[in-house]
């Protein structure tokens, strides 16, 4: 899969909204007594990579129809590129490209005569564009080579690519990419994280719903969990992460003194590679600090562990069984 330059999407100026390219509230969806998405209060920064993460049946996807304007929620409010829905759906959704829930085209087809068919619907693309636009987007993915040949005899993997094609035909403000991965081998995994890579950078926003967490963690800005419909957490992945880090890992040469000192100031450690990992538990870094100091431990260097997204991923969906959530589970970051 190749690279094409695109236009680059440039994002709303400092006096201009919206700030965020998506917005929900109240956001509740229910089939008869099944509630598949109660209160989602969801907010998507303009020019974030944003991912969607929760086990299944979390409303991942249903929220993201919502989001589209392809299912109508029960109650609450969808605001998408700065016009409410479904009023403001004709001025917005040209400006959206979408994978959901794996593509859809016909089977006798062949990729190019597909995509064709896609970019002849296109408001934003003009007619006698299509032909370089179907073929930039199909270099783009990877499907070149194969564009002739017709869609039923497609892997799982280049419907994948077909659909991403799809959703790329013009510049977007905005992408939603419903497990985009899916059907995808680890080349094409990192072919698609490139994709997504040079879409942030021409400035579009990027919303991306997976169950592969290292991927998310790869090439997300933003992160949203959901459970049980709702959501437990979301803001910036960076910040996430550092909120959740409990501990110091401290290097040194001289361990015992520095276990013991910590361990007579009532500061749980434990011996670690290279020095000693001190709990961040009824304590802070600067009293850590002062004790190995004034016991005349040399600290060589330190830095706080990186809980990495798996394990936050695990105790939020963990913590919302038991309806029990920590200050980094309300965490929501606004707008930058």
């Amino acid at each position: 899969m190749t690279t094409s330059t695109s236009a680059r999407v440039e994002p709303a100026s400092a006096g201009s909204t919206p700030v965020l390219a998506a917005r929900t509230r109240g956001l509740r969806k229910t089939y008869g007594n099944t509630v598949a998405v109660d209160r989602v209060d969801l907010d998507l920064p303009e020019g974030a990579v944003m991912g969607m993460l929760g086990p299944n049946g979390s409303g991942k996807t249903t929220t993201i129809r919502m989001l589209l304007g392809l299912v109508r929620p029960t109650e609450g409010e969808v605001e998408l590129l700065g016009r409410p829905l479904p009023d403001g759906a004709a001025e917005s959704l040209p400006h959206v490209g979408a994978l959901v829930e794996g593509p859809g085209f016909h089977p006798f087809l062949s990729g190019r005569e597909n995509l064709r068919r896609a970019a002849a619907f296109e408001p934003l693309l003009a007619t006698g564009s299509v032909k370089q636009a179907v073929e930039d987007a199909l270099e783009r993915v990877g499907l070149a080579q194969a564009a002739h040949r017709r869609y039923r005899g497609y892997s799982l993997g280049m419907k994948q690519r077909l659909g991403l094609a799809a959703a790329l035909l013009v510049p977007r403000k905005l992408i939603v990419l419903d497990e985009p991965t899916n059907g995808l081998d680890p080349a094409g995994t990192r072919e698609v994280r490139k994709v997504v890579h040079d879409l942030h950078t021409a400035g579009s926003t990027v919303l991306v719903s997976s169950h592969l967490l290292s991927e998310i963690e790869a090439i997300c800005t933003h992160v949203a969990v959901l459970h049980r419909g709702t959501v437990v957490a979301q803001g910036e992945l960076a910040e996430l992460l550092q909120a959740d880090s409990s501990a110091l890992q401290v290097t040194t040469s001289d361990v015992d003194s520095a276990l013991n000192a910590l361990r007579a100031a009532r500061i749980s450690a434990r011996p670690a590679e290279d020095g000693v990992r001190v709990e961040l538990i009824g304590t802070t870094a600067p009293a850590v600090f002062r004790t190995l100091v004034q016991a005349d431990v040399e600290i060589q260097e330190a830095t706080r562990t990186r809980t990495g997204l798996e394990d936050l991923f695990a105790r939020l969906t963990e913590a919302g069984e038991s309806d029990h959530l920590s200050t980094v589970d309300t965490i929501e970051q606004g707008a930058r």
